[in-house]
């Protein structure tokens, strides 16, 4: 049932019909959509952003770009809803032929409502329907101009459905801007967004399981020595407590990430994650732990404490901070302040004073300082920065390249001279140092920190000038000097450099190109390691990264 503000029933009608006549659903649903995260196809500026359609005031708008069909707004109501009213108050351009539709998941969507004979003002529309997702789905405009709502509003009532209501951060959102002068690929932001779900669903196909029963969930990992690898399970983590806009199973997969942890123990320190599993979920080889997958686990639990609060099944603040303190107690050396491989090594052994670049996750600290009150994480960043600096200058000045491992960090860092724990390339950009690029970069664009910056773009203004702005030439691995190691086309060395180039305002091109090469590229089943790099580097990308 449509009725228009101008032109209700007449006036001794109105006076003839008792309150107590107005639809149940209305006099009973509220309204459930002020304030939630808006989405849309584009914005005519960013002045019209779709967070004002949604802000309780008729004084602000959202509109989209100008004589372009079909544009659409989408609001996130954070968790599974029945839909009984919805209401758009149009602004002068507004919609001929549109649709109203709901979706559970952002992706699969029902119409609700549709009209061929819009004619502007208010649209007061009695539906019934159910969902996390509303959206109006604009195909003819009624004027020259595009769409433009003063508010859309969404009347209801929670199901207790979907996943995980009262997400505070849904993907999609942009509630946490990045520092200034960061670029994003060219486009819609919304498109953009979708490209990011469309590869994450993939990848959730392709690699969350729940192999072992037991209420746990498993990322697994067919290219690395055990199907489970505590570093694909915390790419997991931070992987589904990011989606959680987009994803209505995040939470639960999360917390099936969460028992898994909880139930495979490191054997050092059961605070932390055993680093590898076998085919019957059983840890091996000792048990013991190892800092990449920790760092990630303990960051994922953090955002998981932004996202959903810890009152739930899980106390997901007090869980992480156990994991950044045992960290800190047997992950981190506390002569150097440097990260260890693992809980594994100790004063004496000849590992005790070598460490992997791509665990050096800076923001990672700057999330564990403010969960935490330590200021030894601050220590710990300043410590990393430094090396990362120094190694850049000393062994790398012409392209910023780290090695995988670094050795005698107790005196003078370097690059390990040979194999020192996995391959002769172990002082080399191989295979580890592969991701360097995106986690210098993390950091780089969500703190806008100096010493981040400059680092990421040392890195970009080499493989850009290296490559000559081709992306396909990017190559598997390096010597620092920046000699190719071998030739081919791998997502875990291309896809980090679009990160770095988000920190160069003269690299949009650059940027544009890696992002369309990330697009063409679909998600190799057979490698959780770089399907699963390239998606957080598209989550960064999309602008959808965030520090808890």
């Amino acid at each position: 049932m449509r009725r228009r503000s101008a032109s209700l029933l007449g006036l001794a009608g109105l006076l003839a019909l008792p309150l107590t006549v107005m639809p149940q659903a209305q006099a009973a649903d509220g309204l459930v959509s002020t304030g939630k995260a808006a989405t849309a196809s584009s914005v005519e500026t960013s002045a019209f952003g779709p967070g004002l359609a949604v802000d309780g005031s008729t004084a602000s708008r959202w509109a989209s770009l100008e004589g372009v069909d079909p544009q659409w707004i989408r609001i996130d109501l954070g968790a599974n809803h029945t839909i009984s009213r919805v209401k758009l108050d149009w602004e002068t351009a507004y919609g001929k032929t549109y649709r109203i539709q709901t979706s559970a998941d952002g992706s699969t969507w029902t119409d609700v409502y549709s009209t061929t004979a819009g004619d502007g003002a208010t649209d007061d529309l009695t539906v019934s329907g159910s969902g996390r997702y509303v959206r109006m789905y604009g195909t003819g405009r009624g004027t020259p101009y595009g769409y433009s709502l003063w508010e859309f509003e969404v009347y209801g009532a929670p199901t207790g459905g979907g996943g995980g209501g009262g997400t505070a951060v849904p993907f999609g959102s942009h509630l946490k801007p990045y520092a200034a002068g960061i670029l994003k690929p060219t486009g819609s932001q919304a498109a953009i967004d979708q490209k990011v779900v469309d590869y994450y669903n993939k990848w959730k196909t392709a690699f969350v399981r729940q192999n072992c029963g037991n209420g746990w969930y498993q990322i697994i990992s067919p290219d690395a020595d055990h199907p489970y690898v505590a570093e694909a399970q915390g790419y997991g983590m931070v992987v589904t407590a990011t989606m959680a806009g987009a994803d209505p199973d995040a939470k639960r997969i999360f917390d099936g990430l969460v028992k898994w942890k909880i139930d495979h123990p490191s054997a050092i320190n059961p605070d932390l994650l055993a680093a590898e599993q076998d085919t019957a979920c059983r840890s091996v080889n000792g048990g013991d732990g190892a800092t990449d997958g920790d760092m990630d686990v303990a960051y994922g639990l953090l955002l998981a404490d932004k996202q959903w609060g810890s009152t739930g099944t899980y106390n997901y603040k007090d869980l992480a901070l156990k994991h950044i303190a045992a960290i800190k107690k047997d992950e981190l050396n506390p002569t150097t302040k440097l990260l260890k491989l693992g809980d594994w090594s100790s004063s004496g052994d000849q590992y005790y004073y070598i460490s992997r670049t791509s665990d050096w996750m800076v923001d990672h600290f700057r999330a564990f300082r403010r969960a935490s009150g330590d200021t030894t994480w601050d220590a710990v960043r300043t410590a990393h920065q430094t090396q990362i600096s120094r190694l850049q200058s000393t062994y790398a000045s012409g392209t910023g390249l780290l090695p995988d491992f670094v050795v005698d960090t107790n005196t003078t860092p370097k690059p390990a001279p040979g194999q020192v724990l996995e391959d002769p390339n172990d002082g080399a950009y191989w295979w580890n140092a592969c991701r360097t690029p995106w986690r210098i970069a993390d950091d780089a664009v969500t703190s806008g920190d100096a010493t981040s910056l400059a680092a990421a773009r040392k890195l970009n203004s080499w493989i850009k000038t290296k490559t000559g702005g081709d992306p396909n030439k990017i190559a598997i691995g390096y010597k620092l000097n920046g000699t190719q190691i071998a030739s081919g086309s791998e997502a875990a060395f291309f896809a980090p450099f679009a990160v770095a180039a988000m920190t160069d305002p003269g690299s949009q091109a650059w940027l544009d190109a890696l992002w369309n090469k990330m697009l063409a590229t679909p998600v190799d089943t057979s490698s959780y390691f770089s399907a699963s790099i390239q998606l957080q580097v598209m989550i960064t990308a999309s602008g959808n990264h965030w520090v808890p």
